[in-house]
C-alpha cells in the first residue's frame, strides 16, 4: 500500500504510525512536511514550500484563511511533483490545521483522505474565555476565531474518515460531526520512560555555576511548551512562594520556552515569565527556582526520572502528551481539575486541584514532596494509550492492517 502522510512538522503526532508503517513489508510511506525534521527510517521525506508571499490587501479577518490557502497550494505543488514522479497514495493522513487537506483530493481524487481531528475552537468554555483574569475578547476577535474554524470544516467535509486522540478533544467538534471521528490515540511509548537511576541534569545556577539534579533529590518539575496561562503558568508561579516555604529542601525545575504560546500575551510587552518574576519578587528564590528553557528529549526523560512529583497545569485546551507520559511513567503528577486531565486522571491515580486555587495546588505539592523519593517506579498502565494497542487500531482505521 502507498501511504502520504501531510503534516507541516512531520513526524510530530504521525512518527509512531509512521515508523510502523515503514517497518512493514508491502507499504511505501512518503510525508509532506515544511519543516526539517529527521524522518522515521524507511520514510521518504518530501518537503514543500510556499509559492507566493501574503497579499497587501486581504482583509483582517481573512489573513489566517489566506496562508491557509497559501499552504494548500504549497502542499497540492508537491502533491503533483510526487504523481510526476510515480507516486499516487492510496491512502493520505493529513493534519488540517494549517490548510494542507484542502486541495489533496483535487491532485488524488481517488485516494482515501483520512485527517487528524486535534482541536475544534469555540468562542467560550474552552481555552477562550476560561481565565476571568484575562482581558474578555473583542467581536473583532471572536470573529476570527469563528472563523479559524473553516478550514477545520471544510477538511472535514473533504474527508473519507477522521480521528482523535482522545474524547475531550472529539467533544470539541459539532455534534453533527463527531460521528465521522473516531477516537483512537496516538500511543504512548512505555519502554521509553523507564526509571533511570542514573538519571542526570545539569542547568545553570543563579550564582553563575552548574547545579546538577539526581534521582533523590527533591525536585518538583513543570513542564509545558510555552510558558504561559493556557497551561496554567501563572497558577503555578503563584502557588510557589508557599511551596518554597513549606519545603526548604525542595528545587523546581521549569521546563518550557518563554517566547511564544497559544493564549493570550503579557502585559507590557513582557515575557509571562518576567511578568510573574516582577509580581512576585523576593518570594522566589532564584537558587531554588531554575528555568532551564526547552529540554532536549533525552534531558526532559532525565527530569522525569529525577522529579519527585511533577505539576501539570492546562485550561480546557490539547492535553499535552507531557502529562500523560510523566503519569504513565510512575512519577506522582498533581493537575489540575480541568475536563481534558480529568478523562485520565482517576485511571492514572493523579490527585487534582481546581485550576485557579495556587493554595491547595501549593499544599498538594508540598505532601507529595513530604512522601519522600519514590526510588524505583512501576510504570502505570493505561490501555488506551498502549503503543502496540493503539498502532494496531490505526492501522485498521487507515486501511493498511
Amino acid at each position: 500500500m502507498k501511504i502520504l502522510f501531510i503534516h507541516q512538522n512531520f513526524p510530530a503526532q504521525f512518527l509512531h504510525l509512521a515508523a510502523d508503517l515503514a517497518r512493514r513489508p508491502g507499504h511505501q510511506v512518503v510525508a509532506l512536511c515544511m519543516e526539517k525534521r529527521a524522518a522515521p527510517p524507511g520514510v521518504s521525506l518530501r518537503r514543500y514550500q510556499l509559492l507566493r508571499a501574503p497579499g497587501a490587501d486581504v482583509h483582517p479577518l481573512l489573513a489566517e484563511q489566506e496562508t491557509h490557502v497559501r499552504y494548500a497550494e504549497a502542499c497540492a505543488a508537491a502533491a503533483l511533483q510526487l504523481q510526476r514522479d510515480g507516486f499516487t497514495p492510496d491512502v493520505i493522513y493529513a493534519h488540517p490545521g494549517w490548510g494542507e487537506a484542502l486541495f489533496i483530493k483535487d491532485v488524488f481524487p481517488r485516494a482515501r483522505l483520512r485527517i487528524y481531528c486535534e482541536y475544534y475552537y469555540a468562542p467560550e468554555g474552552q481555552d477562550v474565555g476560561f481565565d476571568p483574569s484575562l482581558p474578555p475578547l473583542g467581536l473583532p476577535e471572536r470573529w476570527r476565531l469563528r472563523l479559524r474554524n473553516s478550514t477545520n470544516l471544510l477538511s472535514m467535509e473533504l474527508a473519507d474518515a477522521a480521528v482523535s486522540p482522545t474524547h475531550w478533544q472529539r467533544s470539541t467538534y459539532p455534534a453533527w460531526a463527531r460521528d465521522k471521528i473516531t477516537v483512537i490515540h496516538d500511543g504512548i511509548d512505555s519502554e521509553r520512560l523507564r526509571f533511570n537511576p542514573d538519571a542526570r541534569l545539569a542547568l545553570p545556577a543563579a550564582n553563575g555555576d552548574t547545579r546538577s539534579f539526581q534521582p533523590g533529590d527533591e525536585v518538583v518539575s513543570y513542564v509545558a511548551r510555552h510558558l504561559e496561562p493556557t497551561r496554567g503558568f501563572q497558577v503555578f508561579m503563584r502557588a510557589l512562594p508557599e511551596l518554597l516555604r513549606r519545603r526548604p529542601q525542595a528545587h523546581v525545575i521549569v521546563a518550557g520556552g518563554e517566547a511564544g504560546g497559544y493564549g493570550h500575551a503579557a502585559p507590557g510587552g513582557a515575557s509571562w515569565k518576567e511578568h510573574l518574576l516582577a509580581e512576585l519578587g523576593d518570594s522566589i528564590d532564584p537558587e531554588r527556582v531554575h528555568f532551564s528553557g526547552q529540554l532536549a528529549p533525552a534531558q526532559y526523560l532525565d527530569l522525569l526520572s529525577i522529579s519527585r512529583v511533577h505539576a501539570y497545569w492546562s485550561v480546557p485546551f490539547v492535553l499535552s502528551w507531557s502529562f500523560l507520559e510523566a503519569a504513565i511513567s510512575g512519577l506522582p503528577v498533581i493537575a489540575s481539575a480541568t475536563a481534558p486531565v480529568l478523562e485520565f486522571a482517576a485511571r492514572l491515580d493523579v490527585p487534582t486541584v481546581p485550576f485557579f486555587d495556587a493554595a491547595a495546588f501549593a499544599s498538594a505539592l508540598a505532601e507529595r514532596c513530604a512522601a519522600g523519593a519514590q526510588g524505583a517506579r512501576e510504570p502505570r498502565h493505561l490501555p488506551e494509550t498502549d503503543l502496540a494497542q493503539c498502532l494496531a487500531r490505526q492501522r485498521q482505521w487507515l486501511g493498511a492492517s
